[in-house]
C-alpha cells in the first residue's frame, strides 16, 4: 500500500516542514522517551521517508537540538519569570539550582538540548557549547548586576559550567529520599551559596 506523505498535505515552505518535523519529534519522545526516540520513528510518523528528514535535519543530533532549542525557550522565560526578584548571585544562583532541578527531569526535550542530543540525557555533553548557551541565557537575563559584584565573562561561564554539573550529577544520582523543596534549598546553600558569594 502506497503511502501519502506528509499525511497527504505537503508543507507550504522549509519553515514549516521543519516545525512539522519538530512537532513530530516530540510526539516521538513523548511516546517513546529520548532513549528509544529515532530518525525512523519521526519519518514514520509523518509518513515520509528518513532521507526527507536528513534533509532538513542532517543528523539525528541537529533533530535533538533543535527539539531542545524549541522547548527551551520557554523554560528560559518561566525561569526568568521566577528569578525576577532575586538580586543577589548566592541567592539567585541556590534558586536558579534549584529549580532546575525540580523541572528538568519532567520535560524530557530539555535534556536533549542540555546532553547536545544524545540518547542518554545527561550522561555526557552537559556542558555543550548548546547548554552552556542557555546558561548564559539565564544569567543575563537574571536582574543581578554582574560586574558590580566582581564577575566577568569568565567568572559567569565557570559559574554556568558548575551549575550545569551539579545539575548533570543531581538528575543522575538523587538523593534518596528525595529532598523536600526546602531540604534542597538548605542543601543547596549551606554548600554551594558561600563559594558564589
Amino acid at each position: 500500500m502506497r503511502r501519502h506523505g506528509w499525511g497527504g498535505k505537503a508543507p507550504a515552505d522549509e519553515a514549516e516542514a521543519r516545525q512539522r518535523i519538530i512537532e513530530a519529534a516530540m510526539r516521538c519522545v513523548d511516546e517513546y522517551g529520548p532513549e528509544q526516540f529515532t530518525i525512523a520513528k519521526v519519518a514514520e510518523d509523518l509518513e515520509v521517508i528518513r532521507q526527507t528528514i536528513y534533509r532538513y535535519f542532517p543528523s539525528t543530533e541537529d533533530l535533538f537540538a533543535a527539539v531542545g532549542q524549541f522547548a527551551v525557550e520557554g523554560f528560559i522565560d518561566e525561569l526568568a519569570e521566577h528569578l525576577g526578584a532575586i538580586t543577589e548571585p548566592a541567592d539567585w544562583f541556590v534558586e536558579a539550582l534549584a529549580t532546575a532541578i525540580e523541572r528538568v527531569p519532567d520535560r524530557p526535550y530539555l535534556t536533549l538540548l542540555l546532553a547536545s542530543g544524545r540518547t542518554e540525557p545527561f550522561a555526557r555533553g552537559v556542558t555543550s557549547p548548546e547548554a552552556m548557551a542557555v546558561g548564559r541565557e539565564v544569567v543575563k537575563r537574571s536582574p543581578i548586576d554582574w560586574p558590580a559584584h566582581r564577575y566577568d565573562s569568565k567568572d559567569l561561564d565557570e559559574l554556568i559550567e558548575l551549575m550545569l554539573r551539579i545539575l548533570q550529577s543531581m538528575i543522575i544520582d538523587p538523593h534518596t529520599p528525595q529532598r523536600t523543596p526546602r531540604q534542597l534549598r538548605r542543601f543547596l546553600r549551606r554548600w554551594l551559596a558561600p563559594a558564589v558569594t
